[in-house]
């Protein structure tokens, strides 16, 4: 049987699954796994419902479902039947999860039913029609989706279908980001935008089919492309880590070295939470030879502690945003000398890249000048869910030829010409490796009855990275408790938009038009 070719993501599986079937594709701990056979045949049942369902090449799927086998079973079956798949977090508001599908008009989503009921409450709010769902009884090990499909099998069989053909420029997956609106964008990324990052990984990397990769970022964040993708298509295996597990820093550290990992991936956060909290001192990691972290800064004292704790790996520095997934990388030095404080850089642009620092008319700055960081080629996003005047927006149209996508940070090359990051050119920042936009936090704080007026603001902090203080003028006598908030925010926002600081006022400063003064809430804090 001929090779597929590998110019889609379900080709990466499928090549994988005829190479290896009996290998395990993905632990899911504490006891469960799957072979490469069993998940490329739970997806094709996948794209056989789906189908069967009406979705067809170029619909969307959603999959609002927790970390597992069951979700990546899900993720590949969608994209086998021609779709492109959109993750939602499962833990953020049902609002949140009924606007992002609604949004990019979703034809079917895979739910788990205890998310079912508020979901498809939301959608009716927004005056929307509710999408054709499958229910699972939970997520554990594919079991729940299998019996899932054996119900819709049961009332009405879906007999197989071939996968239809896809290019490489059909869109792969939506992922939705921060809004500078208050609500949620989607960025379009197609089969080729992602295989172009998973082979300068192949490259860069070196996996192998004995290599037994970490996935401790979720589904809905960019991050999971390399840790869905790389280990898939190199036959390795993938080893899920739960939300609740990923963030407990002892039990964490156990399990990569119970585990034998050897190549990890996540945000910088969880790094400098190992070194801290995670006993690392007790395990063998023997096994680990690269770590790899990406999405916001990672403070030099941290990474020192645990360089010393795990001297052997490599470590890459990562650095893009959702748009370009990841667009520089840096490899830090073996020994980090003992008086520095700053920042390593995000280094240079990877090879099948292009990269140019502008000023704000989108001319290339002088040597050694500051800039805005713009980025062409494979990687880079098709643009934004129906938004075609953000997307114009995003993109700078060189007369010379090219569209370059502005990444709105501001860098400025050192010495050896690798770009230190110098800052945001917007109020979007990044927290926990996570891209938030600080207008979407006081959009959220708005719908608290008792909040007048919101304004946020964010500031660097050594510890966290940045700390993100909300400012409200309640309604009179109806000023809520800081717990209230912090409660009120749990239920409204995803995790990592919530404020750590909150301060009510009785007004707030303006400029000369009336608008809030963010400048002077700054040299308040």
């Amino acid at each position: 049987m001929p090779e597929p070719s590998l110019t889609t993501l379900p080709a990466l599986l499928v090549a994988s699954a005829r190479r290896r079937p009996s290998h395990v594709a993905i632990e899911e701990p504490p006891d469960r796994a799957v072979t490469y056979g069993a998940l490329d045949a739970l997806s094709d049942r996948v794209r056989d419902r789906l189908a069967a369902l009406g979705v067809a090449r170029g619909d969307r799927v959603g999959v609002y479902l927790t970390k597992s086998i069951d979700a990546v079973a899900a993720i590949f079956g969608a994209m086998k039947a021609g779709a492109a798949y959109v993750p939602v977090d499962p833990a953020a508001p049902a609002w949140r999860a009924a606007y992002i599908l609604s949004d990019c008009s979703v034809k079917v989503v895979l739910v788990e039913r205890r998310l079912a009921g508020p979901f498809a409450a939301e959608v009716t709010k927004l005056g929307a029609s509710v999408p054709a769902l499958i229910e699972l009884d939970g997520t554990g090990g594919g079991a729940p989706l299998a019996a899932a499909l054996d119900r819709g099998d049961a009332g009405r069989p879906a007999p197989g279908a071939a996968s239809p053909a896809v290019s490489p420029d059909d869109l792969a997956y939506i992922l939705y980001t921060s809004g500078s609106t208050g609500k949620p964008k989607g960025v379009m990324l197609t089969h080729g935008n992602a295989l172009g990052f998973v082979d300068w990984c192949s490259g860069v990397f070196r996996p192998g089919d004995a290599d037994r990769f970490s996935s401790h970022a979720p589904f809905h964040f960019d991050l999971s492309i390399l840790d869905l993708y790389v280990p898939l298509k190199h036959g390795a295996t993938l080893v899920l880590i739960g939300s609740e597990a990923g963030r407990e820093p002892v039990g964490l550290g156990a399990l990569i070295a119970e585990r034998r990992i050897t190549v990890w991936y996540s945000a910088p956060s969880i790094l400098s939470m190992l070194a801290q909290y995670g006993k690392l001192d007790r395990n063998d990691y023997a096994a680990l030879r690269t770590v790899i972290f990406a999405g916001e800064v990672f403070p030099v004292k941290h990474l020192r502690a645990l360089k010393a704790l795990w001297p052997a790996p490599r470590y890459f520095n990562l650095y893009g945003p959702t748009e370009t997934n990841v667009c520089t990388y840096y490899e830090v030095p073996p020994t980090i000398p003992a008086d520095r404080t700053e920042p390593y850089p995000i280094g240079k642009v990877c090879e099948n890249l292009r990269a140019r620092v502008v000023d704000e008319q989108g001319r290339d700055v002088p040597a050694g000048a500051e800039g805005e960081l713009v980025i062409a080629g494979s990687n880079v996003m098709q643009g934004y869910w129906n938004l075609a005047e953000r997307t114009a927006k995003a993109f700078l149209v060189d007369p010379r030829g090219g569209r370059w996508y502005r990444t709105g940070d501001i860098v400025v090359a050192d010495a050896a010409g690798d770009w230190l990051f110098v800052g945001r050119r917007d109020r979007m920042v990044k927290r926990r490796g996570n891209r938030v936009e600080l207008g979407e936090i006081e959009a959220g704080l708005y719908r608290h009855p008792a909040v007048k007026e919101a304004a946020v603001i964010a500031r660097p902090d050594e510890e966290s990275g940045v700390r993100i203080t909300a400012f409200l003028v309640c309604r009179e006598g109806a000023a809520p408790t800081v717990i209230e908030l912090k409660k009120f925010c749990a239920e409204n926002l995803p995790a990592a938009f919530i404020p750590d600081v909150f301060a009510v006022r009785g007004t707030l400063p303006k400029t000369s038009t009336d608008k809030i003064d963010y400048q002077r809430l700054m040299e308040t804090v």
